[in-house]
């Protein structure tokens, strides 16, 4: 019974090793993204909901001067970085072929350390961002589509 469990065993303790890192800092990257830009289902794109925002994401130590929360499904973003929702835009971005409803927070405070203070504005705009390994990994900017 033992012998048996050795080589399976050894397979459990190699397949980390054998990941690539980069798909692996891919990964921690679009998470980081998701924490950062992600939120499917806004309650009040206000003021408050920004102050709410930021600091539940950790964004507000110092105070982060502006952030953008889009609000789609996880998937709908990825297809961002695809054929189905993204196109090329400048050099290494993609551009949403569709707006998503999105929720601008800017700091309106001059000092960078807590309590920290929102502007909300919320709107529908195509977004630009970028991606490895068809994950979205930076947020680059917002654009109002006419």
């Amino acid at each position: 019974m033992m012998t048996g469990l050795g080589p399976l065993l050894l397979v459990f303790m190699l397949v980390p090793c054998l990941t690539p890192p980069t798909l692996a800092q891919d990964v921690d990257r679009y998470k980081h993204f998701l924490n950062q830009h992600y939120d499917l289902n806004p309650r009040g794109r206000n003021d408050a909901y920004c102050d709410t925002m930021m600091r539940r994401r950790g964004l507000t130590s110092p105070c982060k001067a502006k952030n953008t929360f889009i609000h789609g499904t996880s998937n709908n973003i990825k297809d961002v970085c695809g054929d189905k929702n993204g196109e090329p835009y400048k050099e290494n971005f993609r551009r949403s072929k569709s707006p998503f409803q999105v929720t601008t927070c800017k700091h309106i405070r001059g000092s960078t350390r807590p309590p920290c203070r929102y502007r909300a504005t919320p709107g529908y705009r195509s977004i630009v961002i970028a991606c490895e390994h068809g994950l979205p990994v930076h947020f680059d900017e917002s654009i109002y589509s006419p």
